[in-house]
């Protein structure tokens, strides 16, 4: 008790240094007429850094920087919560990598060539369901596969508020039982269970209403025939299945995170090698072969 010092309503410092970066930098931006953008031009991790700066310079001169950089991570050490945040990074950043390299382009495409069009709702729910397992994301898999569930209502003339539930609840279902999930394993660790319990619990919960769904978006299916290019790359779907797989025999979430990341950016490089070739024109023939 003797090394704390309260700070009182400077306490606040931070956090005020945070509102006024993003906030300020709003609110000039939109009075110079950037209209929706205007809170966009200051990115959040900017306000988000000026705002630890500030942690870090506060303290009095008698404490040093490695003295507050300890008193700063130990602020953070509740074990759930990091866990979880670290998660939500991780998962966040190889869903990045994997939609930045054609993930889910090449994998939505693969389910719609192997599903028949009349069963084609109940394939948008599918392949949302396994997008949202594989990346332990319910919104994710919904602002990824929710463009292509409208492109091929329209193409096929198909009931468009149809298709978008199917994306819904397949990136729910999928959500609900992924163990990559940062609101499974909050689940897990507040309730003090090991994960395989929660994802047998949840699979047979969720697997009756999934059935249900199935059968109803089979009975009101559409027979349409489908427009466009719907070609793919299997090498593009295979970071998906790899984070699916090794999921389901209780791989350390944080390895399995990383592992996928480094596969999904490998076809990530590898597609902009072929795309710009002169990239690699001065690293000498080791990346040539690479090509």
């Amino acid at each position: 008790m003797e090394n704390k010092k309260y700070y009182g309503w400077k306490g606040f410092f931070p956090l005020l240094t945070f509102l006024a970066i993003y906030l300020g930098s709003g609110l000039i931006c939109a009075a110079l007429g950037y209209g929706g953008d205007s809170f966009k031009q200051v990115p959040r991790m900017a306000a988000l850094v000026g705002a630890l700066l500030v942690c870090m310079c506060m303290g009095g001169k008698e404490r040093n920087l490695e003295y507050r950089m300890d008193t700063f991570c130990k602020g953070m050490s509740n074990q759930g919560t990091m866990i979880m945040i670290m998660v939500f990074l991780l998962a966040g950043a190889f869903s990045g990598v994997a939609k930045a390299m054609g993930g889910v382009q090449a994998t939505a495409n693969l389910g719609l060539s192997l599903v028949p069009t009349q069963f084609m709702f109940a394939g948008l729910f599918l392949i949302s369901a396994f997008m949202a397992t594989a990346m332990g994301t319910s919104m994710g898999t919904i602002s990824a596969v929710g463009p292509i569930a409208v492109a091929v209502a329209e193409s096929a003339g198909l009931n468009l508020a149809l298709a978008i539930s199917t994306v819904l609840g397949g990136a729910m279902f999928g959500d609900n039982l992924s163990m990559i999930s940062d609101t499974t394993i909050a689940a897990t660790r507040g309730c003090g269970c090991e994960m395989r319990d929660k994802f047998k619990m949840n699979g047979v919960i969720a697997a009756v209403a999934a059935v249900l769904a199935m059968v109803i978006y089979t009975v009101v299916g559409s027979a349409a025939e489908l427009t466009g290019d719907f070609s793919y790359e299997f090498i593009k779907v295979i970071p998906y299945i790899f984070i699916l797989v090794f999921a389901l025999t209780g791989c350390n979430v944080f390895i399995l995170l990383l592992a996928g990341i480094g596969v999904a950016g490998r076809h990530w490089l590898r597609d902009q090698f072929l795309r710009y070739p002169r990239l690699c024109a001065g690293y000498g023939q080791r990346h040539e072969r690479y090509v």
